[in-house]
């Protein structure tokens, strides 16, 4: 599925700031079409604002940001809507609506950009839930399913639109290992089926290595990536000292 060769998203030079404040400068990274590209560093380095700046919530101090060799950062107002349409994101908490079924909060985007019927929209909504193991769940609330059950559903939502790109902000946190390793393995059939490029913000060392093919690490006090490339190399390969203590750490115990 992951292919080198074809550059999916391009970062360069991308510099993050607030105010006078700089939070990475000078990123440079390509990301594969296909590719499961998790975004690592500790805390404080910046990757839930490098996610931002990626779907375009933020706006860098410098450098650019291309799909497919379009440039988001200087698109017009119709292409970059366009581009956004391309786009599901899955926040971590799952961010569903509390005062909205699962179906409806799926259906949202659907009847915000497409011209199908309720009957059609409603048939889609219980597909994508039915997708990531959520059938006969349509009428349920958010509130009364599990916390693994409402990050399916966010999943489910993000999927909508059938995107080129999933963005995950920390899939992964606050739930048992059971879980976390069931929606990894979802991820990675999604993936699969629809064939769509993933980035992840992750510091789940289990996640990171099971479903990683390729990633950044950024560190907080040098501003910017100091290793990239697929995970369990850098763990076996990479000479930074802080690369290597975040990837091995708890090996010791």
């Amino acid at each position: 599925m992951t292919n080198p060769g074809s550059a999916h998203v391009e970062v360069s030079g991308l510099t993050m700031a607030y105010g006078g404040f700089v939070v990475q400068r000078d990123l440079d990274f390509t990301i594969g079409r296909g590719d499961i590209f998790v975004i690592m560093g500790g805390s404080g380095c910046g990757k839930s604002t490098l996610l931002r700046h990626l779907v375009g919530l933020q706006q860098p101090a410098a450098g650019d940001i291309r799909y497919s060799g379009t440039s988001f950062l200087q698109a017009s107002p119709e292409q970059r809507a366009h581009l956004l349409q391309r786009f599901g994101v899955m926040y971590q908490q799952g961010a569903l609506w509390s005062s909205m079924t699962l179906a409806e909060n799926v259906a949202l985007a659907l009847e915000q950009y497409t011209s199908l019927s309720p009957a059609e929209i409603r048939e889609l909504a219980s597909f994508k839930l039915a997708l990531v193991g959520l059938a006969g769940f349509e009428d349920y609330y958010p509130s009364e399913i599990s916390g693994g059950m409402q990050k399916r559903a966010g999943l489910a939502r993000a999927m909508a639109l059938d995107p080129e790109i999933l963005f995950f902000d920390e899939p992964s946190a606050g739930l048992d290992p059971i879980s976390s390793r069931r929606l990894d393995e979802l991820i990675v059939e999604l993936r699969e089926s629809l064939g769509a490029t993933i980035v992840i913000v992750t510091h789940e060392l289990p996640s990171i290595f099971t479903i990683g093919t390729n990633g950044i690490f950024m560190d907080a006090e040098r501003r910017t990536i100091v290793a990239s490339g697929n995970p369990r190399q850098l763990r076996t390969e990479c000479e930074d000292p802080k690369v290597r203590e975040f990837l091995t750490r708890g090996e010791q115990s």
